[in-house]
């Protein structure tokens, strides 16, 4: 029997559900729509200022890419709306699969942890508000290493802080271009396909694919039971 690998998890939209803010978006912009640009962006420019080396803590980019979406469109951003985005998304629930699941991949002996571009303490509040902040041995947030994933340094801080060699990892994410970084790192991936999430056919590939956590789960414990 092979080892089983520690599992660690990508939070936002991952575990929790990214589509609660859209009445924020909604109110502001006039389009939930907004919420995807902004998140995709969010996302496009963490990793662009990683690679040019400048990084900025991910609650900054998201405050800085909201006022950008905002200024293309004439629309002011008040301290309330800042406040009522902050709020959200520290307040986001979980997917109604992931408790259920998590428990499951625990209850089959998989070790569980996380790791997020969130702040420490932005990830601690999220995982507490959803009730499951204590199914994960440990978290870890990029800001730890001051690289924002996909980048190699976000896998190698994880390796580095649990002294495992980057084989015994299997991070599991909704985003393709998170499941790329950890393939390309020398981990498994395993890809939910969540709404707006798919395979991307080039670059490195997970090795699981599911259309839910609880999906992903059962192949993992079939493959390791």
């Amino acid at each position: 029997m092979s080892k089983r690998p520690l599992i660690v998890f990508d939070v936002n939209e991952t575990l929790l559900d990214l589509d609660t803010m859209e009445p924020t978006f909604q109110r502001i912009f006039g389009d939930k729509g907004a919420m995807r640009l902004w998140f995709a962006n969010l996302i496009m420019y963490s990793a662009a200022l990683t690679v040019a080396g400048c990084y900025v803590p991910f609650t900054d980019i998201g405050a800085a890419v909201m006022k950008m979406l905002a200024d293309t469109r004439g629309i002011r951003i008040g301290d309330a709306d800042k406040r009522e985005l902050t709020e959200r998304f520290s307040t986001m629930p979980p997917h109604a699969e992931v408790p259920a699941a998590l428990r499951k991949l625990r209850g089959a002996g998989f070790r569980l942890f996380t790791l997020t571009d969130n702040l420490l303490e932005v990830q601690t509040r999220q995982l507490e508000h959803g009730g499951i902040a204590d199914l994960f041995e440990r978290r870890f947030s990029a800001d730890g290493v001051k690289h924002h994933k996909p980048s190699r340094e976000a896998y190698a801080y994880v390796e580095q802080e649990l002294g495992a060699e980057p084989s015994e990892f299997c991070l599991i994410a909704c985003h393709t271009w998170d499941t790329l970084g950890a393939v390309a790192a020398g981990w498994q991936a395993a890809l939910i396909k969540r709404a707006g999430n798919d395979v991307l056919s080039v670059g490195p590939q997970p090795q699981y694919v599911g259309d839910n956590l609880s999906d992903v789960a059962d192949q993992l414990i079939a493959k390791y039971k």
